[in-house]
């Protein structure tokens, strides 16, 4: 799910290959669905044609944007057709109307003789308000509208640059400071550094030249001495000026200059993670977009129970901010402890092969705890539930003095506490 998040936002990390088609599908057509809300009510075409996706009927019934991309997988390298699922008129004359070209607008207005006085008729939006205003029913119904013509691309391109960023950091992965996350920030950083050093590297280049030049001037005064007239000019030639960002290899080390790559794999999750964030907020702030979407595939993975918990607790915060929104993957029970139970998913296989997606009620949180489960602590023989601590105490002293007796308990006596309604589980 992550992966066709990934490939609908056009994440680096992943992209769309024909063998990515279900095995069991009837039909060549993959289909990555995003619905959207919260999006800005007007969009600027350009300086004279001002819209929104209401007056554009691009709003699903819900009155949200639906946008699907769909993959045709008969061909070797399938692109995406963009469509949006919208309450959209499918009157004839009128279904077309996002499609058709400025004089295809004007021809239309003759033909359905609509009144033209108000109407900027340089502007396609105004064009289409007109003509949509000029019929009695527009026989509004559900249906897919391309967003690869006309002005229907250009409301696309314009809805695209609200549409949240994408950042995906993934399970299955070597976690090393060679990673994309780690090396695309540093790079990025030390191509700031040179741009910022532009004029005083230009001056290390020209003194190079400089005693280049030199060499050669005095290489050639010497081979004059020996043969006059094999050469009248000696003259370097660079071929390309240095590329300074290549010269630097990074490398990461922490506490006691231990190399990442030698810190333990939960350790180097983290800081990768890190990492992703930094990034994340860096293509925020220079692409102008407010929104961030946190994919990450089971935080749990080689962590510390300690960290894990943190980790928990570290995006919790991150979801809480405005524009944040955090989607975490889990097989264990105690990270979904941790989360409210409205904001969880549970996704298991229905009939027919069909994935089902149940949101998170109390009576699907128990279904979510009895799927996940366990392993059975094979140790525990016997299992005691008291009231509070004086119990705890009496069990304790039994113990005691049933050893102190040289009688055998049959085990031995190790308590834990869990708070519940204000009283505790011993």
């Amino acid at each position: 799910m992550l992966d066709a998040l990934a490939i609908f936002f056009e994440s680096p990390l992943v992209k769309f290959e024909v063998e990515d088609l279900c095995v069991r599908a009837n039909d060549k057509e993959v289909r990555i669905g995003c619905v959207f809300d919260d999006l800005p009510e007007n969009l600027t075409l350009d300086a004279t044609a001002s819209t929104s996706l209401k007056e554009e009927y691009l709003l699903n019934d819900d009155g949200d944007l639906e946008i699907h991309k769909v993959f045709d997988c008969s061909v070797k390298r399938p692109k995406p057709r963009v469509v949006a699922r919208a309450l959209h008129p499918t009157a004839d004359g009128y279904a077309d109307l996002l499609q058709l070209k400025n004089s295809e607008l004007k021809r239309r207005l003759r033909e359905k003789n609509v009144d033209t006085n108000g109407v900027d008729q340089r502007a396609n939006p105004s064009i289409r308000k007109a003509l949509w205003g000029a019929c009695d029913d527009l026989k509004l119904s559900m249906t897919e509208i391309e967003l690869n013509k006309e002005d229907a691309k250009r409301i696309w391109d314009q809805i695209q640059k609200y549409l949240p960023i994408f950042a995906l950091f993934r399970a299955d992965r070597p976690s090393t400071d060679q990673d994309s996350e780690v090396q695309n920030p540093m790079n990025l950083a030390v191509r700031q550094a040179i741009y910022e050093l532009q004029s005083e590297l230009e001056r290390v280049q020209q003194k190079v030249r400089d005693a280049a030049m030199d060499v050669a001037k005095r290489t050639l005064e010497k081979l004059k001495e020996l043969a006059p007239d094999l050469a009248k000019e000696l003259r370097p030639t660079f071929r390309s000026d240095p590329k300074w960002d290549s010269l630097f290899r990074l490398a990461l080390t922490t506490d006691e200059d231990i190399p990442v790559n030698k810190r333990g794999s939960g350790v180097r999750r983290l800081i990768l993670l890190g990492f992703l964030r930094a990034e994340a907020e860096r293509r925020r702030v220079e692409d102008n977009r407010s929104d961030i979407i946190y994919a990450i595939e089971e935080p749990e993975t080689s962590q510390h129970p300690f960290s894990q918990r943190a980790l928990i607790e570290a995006l919790k915060d991150l979801a809480s901010a405005d524009g944040c929104q955090v989607i975490i993957t889990t097989h264990v029970p105690g990270l979904a402890e941790m989360l409210s139970t409205d904001s969880l998913r549970y996704i298991r296989m229905g009939q027919g092969g069909r994935r089902l997606i149940e949101e998170g009620t109390d009576t699907v949180y128990e279904v979510i705890a009895q799927d996940l489960g366990v392993i059975p602590d094979n140790r525990v023989r016997v299992f005691v539930c008291v009231e509070g601590p004086n119990d705890v105490a009496f069990l304790r002293n039994m113990a005691r003095i049933l050893k102190a007796a040289g009688e055998d308990c049959g085990f031995d006596v190790s308590v834990s506490r869990i708070g519940v309604n204000s009283r505790w589980l011993e």
